[in-house]
């Protein structure tokens, strides 16, 4: 028994600690973390419903929802990769393929197709991420 305020001592050496990663490996880790926003559910939904009112917003936003709802896909893709969705339900997987689909197209130059594309962009997002809370691999959201 060791005295209070005393150290014991290990019967055999103990090898120091040494990081896992190289330091420049664990300061791109922690840029990650740092830079890592947390899956927001009610912005896609906002963003959806934006690239599908009945009024088509304005030029210079609509490129914006569109580089959002992008964004919005990839994520929903990549949950639902994680989750196998993908494997379990065929139209999952029917959507995820339509999001990368979508997702690489370029707009188009024309005003009102490249709207439709929006559009296209915005039910494919709503549309996922509804099969994802129903499959529980996302939480409901508003």
């Amino acid at each position: 028994m060791t005295a209070p305020g005393t150290v014991q001592r290990f019967p055999r050496p103990v090898p120091r600690w040494r990081p896992p990663l190289p330091k420049g490996d664990l300061e791109a880790l922690r840029d990650k973390l740092q830079a890592w926003q947390p899956f927001d559910g009610d912005a896609v939904l906002d963003d959806a419903a934006a690239a599908l009112d009945d009024v088509p917003p304005a030029t210079g936003a609509a490129e914006a929802i569109a580089e959002r709802l992008r964004g919005h896909l990839a994520r929903l893709v990549t949950i639902a990769a994680a989750a196998e969705e993908d494997r379990r339900d065929a139209a999952t997987a029917q959507l995820i393929e339509q999001a990368r689909t979508l997702s690489a197209e370029d707009a188009p130059g024309d005003r009102w197709q490249a709207i439709g594309h929006l559009r296209r962009l915005g039910w494919t997002a709503g549309e996922l991420l509804d099969r994802l809370v129903a499959a529980r691999c996302l939480r409901e959201v508003a």
